[in-house]
């Protein structure tokens, strides 16, 4: 019903001055949409582009009804004000402003007024209908069958498998750990026009935590450790692990943007004594939702990853004729 008052125009749609990029999903979190912003920007920065990030920050604290993240070196936020995807956004993309808010048509008239800004990166927005945008890209998950997915409440699916059909361009994710041919078959089922590529997660380092420290990625290589997250799909996490060598020892899952406690920090690592574990091993953007103090039994890191788009050129080449298109049409 939502759909079809957009379509008739019953609900409007707002255009921003500047093209909108947006990225999304068609599931329930964890296809690795958020790591595909930052490598997007990455390369609009790169081309000479402005980029904005407009974003809803979701599960932060009840505050600011726009909060706006300047652009500037050592950039930090604090997660349980902004969320904690747009604090990891604000500390790996330090040259682009940020604003975080629910009505993302205003965050982006803030962002063309206030930084000059050339190009909106709109995260997470495959189903925010509200703006208009000039590019939809989609992430999916390679180890996710979309055919036996149902829709929410029942099952993870936000909108249909017919709502591809609005896709611009298609990432299948984590092609490293499934085979993306089956779920190549079921988009150009519903859309043979979307260009489709794939991504794989790559294990850059590891972060000691608190202190900061940078380890080579083999450092706990087969040694066993202790493994725990909150992500929207965390036994993608756990199978990463495994192809990265680790030897886990313990797993515990917790719901996507879990809040930690110290007191449960302490419990993981106690857990992970008793199982034998040399460390407790977890996500950036569960580092983020750690407590302001905490303490372990045993040393906890985080592993520092990045996208990495096979066709990475070829995907590059298509964002950025999409936009002159939309230059030459203006």
């Amino acid at each position: 019903m939502r759909h079809a008052a957009y379509r008739r125009g019953w609900i409007t749609t707002r255009h921003l001055t500047c093209p909108v990029i947006s990225v999304g999903n068609l599931t329930v979190g964890g296809t690795g949409k958020t790591p595909l912003v930052v490598w997007i920007a990455r390369r609009l920065l790169a081309s000479g582009h402005r980029p904005s990030i407009l974003t809803r920050g979701y599960g932060r604290r009840r505050g600011a009804r726009i909060i706006v993240l300047q652009p500037q070196p050592e950039r930090a936020a604090d997660p349980r004000t902004v969320g904690d995807e747009p604090a990891w956004l604000a500390r790996e993309l330090p040259e682009a402003p940020i604003i975080v808010a629910a009505d993302r048509y205003q965050a982006g008239r803030i962002a063309e007024d206030r930084f000059q800004v050339d190009v909106h990166l709109l995260d997470d927005g495959f189903s925010h209908l509200a703006l208009a945008r000039d590019i939809d890209v989609v992430t999916l998950d390679s180890t996710i069958d979309l055919a036996h997915e149902a829709l929410l409440p029942a099952g993870t699916l936000r909108e249909p498998c017919t709502a591809l059909a609005r896709a611009d361009l298609v990432v299948l994710t984590r092609v490293e750990l499934a085979d993306p041919a089956p779920l190549e078959a079921q988009v150009r089922g519903v859309n043979p026009r979307a260009s489709i590529f794939h991504s794989r997660t790559k294990l850059c380092s590891l972060i000691d935590l608190p202190s900061g420290a940078v380890q080579a990625p083999e450092a706990l290589k087969e040694k066993p450790v202790y493994s725990f997250c909150g992500l929207g799909n965390s036994e993608a996490f756990l199978s990463n692990l495994r192809s990265w060598g680790f030897s886990i020892a313990g797993y515990e899952p917790f719901r996507d943007h879990h809040v930690y406690h110290e007191a449960e920090l302490r419990r993981l690592g106690a857990r992970a004594q008793e199982r034998g574990a040399e460390a407790l091993v977890t996500t950036e953007k569960d580092a983020m939702n750690f407590p302001t103090a905490w303490s372990s039994e045993l040393p906890i890191v985080c592993c520092a990853t990045e996208t990495e788009v096979t066709e990475a050129q070829a995907f590059e080449d298509a964002l950025l004729a999409r936009l002159r298109q939309r230059q030459d049409e203006e």
